[in-house]
């Protein structure tokens, strides 16, 4: 898929697998979580309740700290998952009067995101910005 934006065109690939209408996110994909910040989709585990019901959830590791892991339910969680923002939307961040207010876990992401950006990496294999919250 193609994105014309002015005088450039920019291309990415939608790798989302579909879970009862749900857009999943894929291990190693690298997200922001509303709880722990910028994280790496670790794995897709299937998790029973007392009941022996069986769910899906995502093992999501901080990018930051390693042994920081979050255990989200992919279907009616709370937490709010999302791409992390693109590179013009972080420098817009650090450049507003306000970005000393934000918290910490957006500055944290706003330099990952610059910081990645400056050497090239690829960020995610999602390149749309998505919100997860359901």
């Amino acid at each position: 898929m193609y994105v014309q934006t002015g005088a450039e065109e920019i291309s990415f690939v939608l790798r989302y697998e579909y879970f009862g209408g749900i857009k999943l996110f894929q291990k190693k994909d690298i997200i922001y979580s509303e709880t722990i910040g910028v994280c790496i989709v670790d794995d897709i585990v299937k998790l029973a309740d007392n009941k022996k019901d069986i769910y899906q959830y995502y093992l999501l590791r901080s990018a930051f700290d390693r042994k920081k892991k979050a255990y989200i339910p992919v279907e009616n969680h709370t937490v709010q998952l999302r791409n992390l923002i693109s590179l013009r939307e972080a420098v817009a961040l650090q450049e507003a009067k306000d970005y000393e207010k934000k918290s910490a876990l957006v500055k944290e992401e706003v330099l990952y995101v610059i910081e990645n950006s400056k050497r090239g990496e690829k960020l995610s294999e999602n390149s749309e910005n998505t919100i997860q919250n359901n």
